[in-house]
């Protein structure tokens, strides 16, 4: 039977106008099919008629474990994994708390991993297919740590790391290990058990993270200055002598300028001028229900081959506004070690349902675009039958427009067109 070779795409024939692209990434394959896209299992595991018929049923068999039924239900020690490994999860700064004393280190921006002795697991208990040879001087114990690459290559780290061939592009990637949750004693002795290892055993992809005692808030804040000034993510604080819970604790904090989070992808917004043809926006939904656009952060090749309906993704902002949406959303990339904000999100939903469900939001509501030399905003309010529009340098008052429609239905649709048709160039909503 035919196969694809790894980094190999192959256009078919579906049941839609344009042909479904297979892939074959690091013995990962895909389709863009909805069939595909949609399954509620690790895209691992996913297969779909076009696969079966590309590469034949036994392979795709071989491939997944089954290619009529879900995966069965583990037991054992491969069931206790899955449910996920015992890690201490950070809570966030509350800006004020003085951290003397705390040992403060670089929050990396790669992927968590937790090594159980004999193999890295992600934080939702799925393998990663680490080459051996990466693993070499691995201790027998567990230790946390980050799976990094290095500054702003978050995307390319879930790349490599979720690559099933165990490939020599894992040698781009460090194991970077903060703390050994089975050592006996407080996080002073284990984290100087993890230097120890490395220092003596000198395993080629293992570090130790290096962490530094914080002087007090001036301190805290020039040091996450120059981090971020590099690229870097933010920081975090560990308690002195703390012990290693299992769960969110405040003896660990993290402390960023900008704040994260997970959303899942309801539909792609489609672009305008230089995008035209191409993702404009994501419409997302965060646990809580709430819908709004991303519509910066992305790359060319993000916006031709933008993440999958159904998807989580991970996005930065500023702040929360009164009704709860996110300031500036950005773009970071796609998260494969979460569960996610929410298991039930319905991605099937129509997008003109799920824009009318936003539109019904109080207004008027604010777009900005901060982009190269642009900086502009853009305002829309409706009043009924009548739409009013604001618009112009973000600093000026603008310039206004009004127009009045027919019936009220008539001008909500056409505030959700121009909505959809700004966040497609890239405005976001503050």
């Amino acid at each position: 039977m035919p196969d694809l070779l790894d980094g190999e795409t192959l256009e078919m024939k579906g049941s839609g106008a344009k042909p479904y692209v297979l892939k074959n990434t690091g013995g990962v394959y895909s389709c863009s099919c909805p069939a595909w896209r949609n399954q509620s299992i690790a895209i691992e595991s996913r297969t779909c008629k076009h696969l079966r018929k590309l590469r034949g049923d036994a392979a795709e068999q071989a491939r997944v474990g089954s290619v009529v039924a879900p995966r069965p239900e583990a037991d054992g020690a491969e069931a206790e994994a899955k449910a996920g490994p015992p890690l201490l999860l950070a809570e966030s700064w509350d800006n004020a708390q003085d951290l003397a004393g705390w040992w403060m280190s670089e929050k990396l921006d790669g992927v968590r991993a937790y090594w159980d002795g004999s193999r890295l697991i992600s934080r939702l208990g799925n393998t990663f297919h680490a080459p051996d040879w990466f693993l070499e001087g691995f201790p027998a114990t567990p230790l946390d740590g980050e799976l990094w690459i290095g500054r702003k290559q978050f995307q390319r780290t879930v790349g490599v790391v979720r690559r099933q061939d165990r490939s020599d592009h894992w040698k781009e990637v460090a194991y970077v290990a903060f703390d050994a949750p089975a050592f006996d004693g407080p996080f002073e002795a284990r984290i100087a058990s993890v230097r120890d290892h490395v220092e003596c055993r000198v395993p080629p992809y293992l570090r130790a993270h290096e962490h530094a005692a914080c002087e007090g808030v001036e301190h805290l804040r020039a040091e996450l200055a120059r981090v971020e000034a590099l690229g870097g993510e933010g920081l975090m604080l560990r308690r002195p002598a703390s012990a290693y819970e299992v769960g969110r604790s405040i003896t660990l904090l993290k402390v960023k300028s900008f704040r994260d989070a997970e959303a899942r992808v309801l539909a792609h917004q489609p672009g305008a001028g230089r995008h035209k043809g191409r993702l404009g926006a994501l419409l997302v939904e965060l646990a809580d229900g709430t819908k709004f656009s991303v519509g910066t952060g992305f790359s060319d090749a993000q916006r031709e081959h933008p993440p999958a309906v159904g998807s989580l993704v991970a996005f930065r902002y500023q702040e929360l506004t009164e009704g709860g949406v996110p300031r500036f959303p950005s773009f970071l990339g796609v998260r494969i070690d979460v569960a996610g904000p929410s298991e039930s999100v319905a991605v099937a939903a129509e997008p003109a349902a799920v824009a009318s469900v936003a539109i019904a939001a109080a207004g008027p509501r604010r777009f900005e675009l901060v982009e190269g030399g642009s900086s502009k905003f853009w305002e829309v309010a409706r009043d009924g039958r009548e739409v009013v529009v604001r618009y112009g340098r973000i600093g000026s008052d603008g310039q206004s427009k009004a127009k009045t429609f027919a019936d009220e239905a008539a001008a909500v649709r056409h505030v959700e067109g121009l909505i959809e048709e700004k966040t497609g160039k890239g405005y976001g909503e503050v």
